[in-house]
């Protein structure tokens, strides 16, 4: 390895460490509105009942869905640097601004905000971790990235108890503070990769919105990964907005206690599944294409025993066993969706093919959780929603293994085309 390949190297390292604690805030913010729901509900009076606050979290999920495939276009057509930087900036204001709302109306607005900051980080921020390491790293350096949203749920699960010796409004005002701090820092450290820089773009065609959606949606691989992100992703959003009401209900916790343990365990799990899941994709993917491939679909198939039993615990230390087999598994799942589209989507196309998995996913998880606020307004077991949620992961295990991945990053010699694939498993 030459001295300059060293530097490279070190350098991707050091943007997944500086793009980790943004992964921290953007989903710390996500947990607590949900742990600390109660406080919410007692200084909004305007916020009638649960699915009402159902309601306020989906206005999130939506408009970050419908906005995910843009926020990956501009990473992918302009600069995936910027775009990171710029929907932090974003953040830190909606966060600060939630910390401020004193009607449900202005709830809603300001988690229809959060959207657009959010559906602009995710889908660049994992493009950007993808051009810095192109090799055999790829899963490991997604993991630790994702090892970050789950530290940020676990932190969110603190939420209630800071509203109980505070108040749920320094929540938000704190953090929003925080990141608009933390921004000045990507300023000053963050630079794109030079495989994503103007100058080596500069003899490639454009990219265009009409080219990206041809080249992603005409490959029925892509369709499958949609559908396979999508699934398994209902339990998970079942779990992040609705897990600390399904324990205080179903065990009789407190306010704090549910909203820990709702976060905590699950997060710790996943934490550790995303950082275990990366390595053994990438050894795996030392074997055979298909590896990744192969550890994402047992993740998922880690989650169905999991949901079933969080579903039916008889205790609450059984609830806590089921939901660290659940944090395993879709930390296996998680770290590698990027990895895969990967293996199917050129470099350009990819922010933007992850922007696309996530205005589906979470447009589905949106409508998913206001039908749980509706389930507990109506009386009904969250139980069948957990078995629902596991019968939809067992699809998807199977349903991934269908893939057969190419080489996206491999042009040909006499055209300078990708040779044309559908990625379907032969």
């Amino acid at each position: 390895m030459t001295r300059t390949e060293s530097k490279v190297t070190g350098y991707a390292w050091t943007v997944v460490a500086l793009l980790w604690p943004v992964a921290m805030l953007n989903y710390l913010d996500r947990q607590m509105v949900s742990t600390v729901r109660a406080s919410i509900c007692a200084d909004i009076p305007s916020i009638a009942n649960a699915q009402q606050f159902g309601v306020i979290m989906a206005c999130f999920m939506w408009s970050y869905a419908l906005l995910s495939p843009v926020g990956g276009y501009i990473a992918d057509r302009f600069n995936r640097r910027w775009t990171v930087i710029g929907s932090l900036f974003v953040w830190s204001a909606v966060t600060w601004l939630t910390g401020h709302a004193h009607t449900c109306g202005e709830m809603k607005f300001f988690r229809a905000l959060m959207g657009i900051s959010e559906a602009c980080y995710i889908p660049a921020a994992l493009a950007l971790i993808a051009d810095f390491h192109a090799g055999g790293t790829r899963a490991r350096a997604v993991g630790i990235h994702q090892s970050g949203i789950y530290a940020g749920l676990a932190l969110g699960g603190i939420g209630g108890y800071i509203a109980q010796m505070s108040t749920w409004r320094n929540c938000f005002t704190w953090f929003g503070a925080a990141g608009v701090a933390y921004a000045v820092v990507l300023m000053l450290a963050l630079r794109d990769a030079p495989s994503a820089s103007g100058e080596a773009r500069q003899n490639q065609p454009p990219v265009t919105i009409a080219g990206t959606v041809r080249a992603l949606w005409t490959q029925p691989a892509f369709w499958i990964l949609v559908v396979y992100f999508t699934l398994p992703a209902i339990g998970g959003w079942v779990a992040k907005n609705w897990l600390p009401t399904f324990l205080a209900d179903t065990f009789q916790l407190k306010e704090g206690p549910a909203g820990l343990s709702a976060t905590i365990y699950v997060q710790a799990a996943s934490f550790a599944g995303v950082v275990l899941g990366g390595a053994v994709a990438d050894r795996w993917k030392n074997a055979s294409a298909r590896g990744r491939i192969y550890a994402s679909a047992l993740g998922t198939a880690l989650c169905v025993p999991a949901l079933l039993g969080i579903g039916n615990a008889w205790n609450i230390g059984a609830a806590v066993a089921f939901m660290v087999l659940f944090g395993i598994g879709w930390g296996f799942y998680d770290c590698n969706n990027m990895p895969i589209l990967c293996q199917i989507a050129r470099p350009e196309h990819r922010a933007t093919g992850y922007g696309f998995m996530n205005l589906v996913s979470t447009a589905v998880g949106g409508g998913a959780t206001v039908v749980l606020g509706w389930m507990r307004d109506s009386g009904l077991s969250f139980s069948i929603a957990f078995a629902l949620c596991a019968l939809l992961s067992a699809i998807s295990a199977a349903g991934i293994l269908f893939i057969r991945p190419r080489n996206p990053e491999e042009r040909t010699a006499a055209t300078g085309r990708v040779p044309v694939s559908t990625g379907l498993r032969g």
